[in-house]
């Protein structure tokens, strides 16, 4: 188990964060949600309130809270504008722990949730067969036939999901990438559990670049999932579980720095010390995303040439999350031929917050459109964006307005680059 530590704990932890707040409301344009409802409550600055008077037992731990904390997509864009340094999304994954302690979320969509999160995302092999039937289905086109008949949440499920990769594009990495040229370094790449299996072609770029850039890459078979997930669902035994799992896997491959090529994977492995004390900082000072490795190392020049005209749209897990915006443009701007365009916003979320897009679809969808109009003003051929639920999408709301750009990872613009 992780940190273990009791309601008490909890709340006497959320109380010392909420005093950070000076109130002066410049989180507040920068929070979805405030956006789209224009309430107190639903801004930065009101659910901290709402948790302050939780934690002083001036308000019950109630229907209410347990709203706010579960509204909230946890973007972190107001820890970013906030000048007096709240760390907002450490209490927002405290109070859904409390939340689930309290046993205030119920129902079929939260059952289905609990058991997608316990038994099947860190579970490799009933994931891939999973994937497998998916596949399977899409080959067959009975999900086209059937989605009539679906319920209204799993055809939304059935519009986010990418066509699934063949298996021969769903095998691993090698466990072993010599590096090309001067050696370099030798890394180890976090591959997922969900990205694995939908973005294998994203695994792949990046061993690809990385090993174009002087690096020797390890890709160890007995790593998993990152628990990113299970923490925003108010789980942290299970994400501390999962943390110690890959801290053990990375420790034997013996690596000076571990890759990273999902935002939401890199933020929450960088927050291993919160959930396993010092053992845990150690293992989180050597996560990178890959962007951000690449831009410090001085990337090898791209050989190749790409005429195209990108947006890139920051992930919320990478620019406030990490604090990375201009590693991933540097390394665009290195590619020939490409011009990065300016688009409205692009820090802004894009609504999918891991599995938010599915519990809370009417707020995601809200979310999203103000990113698709951006988008469509500018009218790229490609937008780029460093995270596969993110990916996800915006290739589902630019499929359903009809934008033509391609959506895809940018370090997949960089293998392309290098002939």
């Amino acid at each position: 188990m992780g940190l273990a530590r009791d309601s008490a704990e909890r709340w006497r932890e959320i109380h010392e964060r909420s005093l950070d707040c000076i109130h002066c409301g410049l989180c507040l344009p920068t929070c979805p949600t405030y956006r789209e409802t224009g309430r107190e409550i639903s801004s930065p600055r009101g659910r901290i309130y709402l948790l302050r008077g939780v934690a002083e037992g001036r308000v019950p731990l109630a229907e209410a809270a347990a709203e706010e904390a579960y509204l909230c997509l946890g973007c972190r864009a107001c820890e970013t504008a906030c000048p007096s340094g709240v760390r907002f999304g450490s209490m927002l994954e405290l109070a859904r722990a409390e939340v689930e302690t309290a046993q205030l979320r119920s129902g079929p969509a939260r059952r289905l949730e609990g058991w997608a999160l316990a038994s099947l995302v860190p579970q490799r092999r009933r994931l891939r067969l999973l994937v497998d039937l998916l596949g399977a289905v899409q080959r067959l086109r009975l999900d086209r036939l059937a989605r009539p008949l679906l319920p209204r949440r799993l055809r939304d499920l059935h519009a986010l999901l990418p066509p699934v990769p063949p298996k021969r594009d769903r095998r691993p990495p090698p466990e072993l990438v010599p590096a090309r040229g001067e050696r370099r370094g030798r890394v180890g790449l976090l591959t997922g559990c969900i990205a694995a299996e939908l973005f294998g072609h994203v695994n792949r770029a990046t061993v690809r670049v990385l090993a174009h850039n002087g690096f020797e890459v390890v890709v160890p078979r007995d790593q998993g999932c990152c628990g990113a997930l299970h923490s925003h669902a108010g789980d942290p035994e299970s994400a501390s579980d999962l943390a110690r799992h890959n801290l053990a896997a990375f420790a034997r491959a013996d690596v000076e720095a571990i890759i990273v090529n999902s935002a939401g994977c890199g933020a929450a492995m960088r927050d291993a010390g919160v959930w396993l004390g010092a053992e845990g900082e150690a293992f989180a000072a050597k996560v990178r995303d890959v962007a951000e490795f690449l831009d410090a190392a001085g990337l090898r020049p791209p050989d190749g040439r790409l005429e195209a005209r990108v947006c890139y749209d920051d992930p919320c897990h990478l620019v406030h999350g990490q604090g990375i915006a201009e590693a991933p443009r540097n390394l665009l701007r290195r590619i020939p031929g490409l011009k990065l365009e300016p688009h409205d916003d692009p820090a802004a979320c894009c609504g999918a917050a891991g599995i938010y897009n599915l519990t809370h679809r009417a707020m995601a969808s809200a979310v999203l459109e103000r990113k698709l109009r951006a988008l469509a003003a500018a009218d790229p051929d490609v937008v780029a964006s460093g995270n596969p639920g993110c990916l996800m999408q915006l290739r589902a709301g630019a499929a359903r307005i009809g934008l033509r750009a391609r959506v895809v990872h940018p370090i997949e613009l960089l293998d392309a680059a290098y002939l």
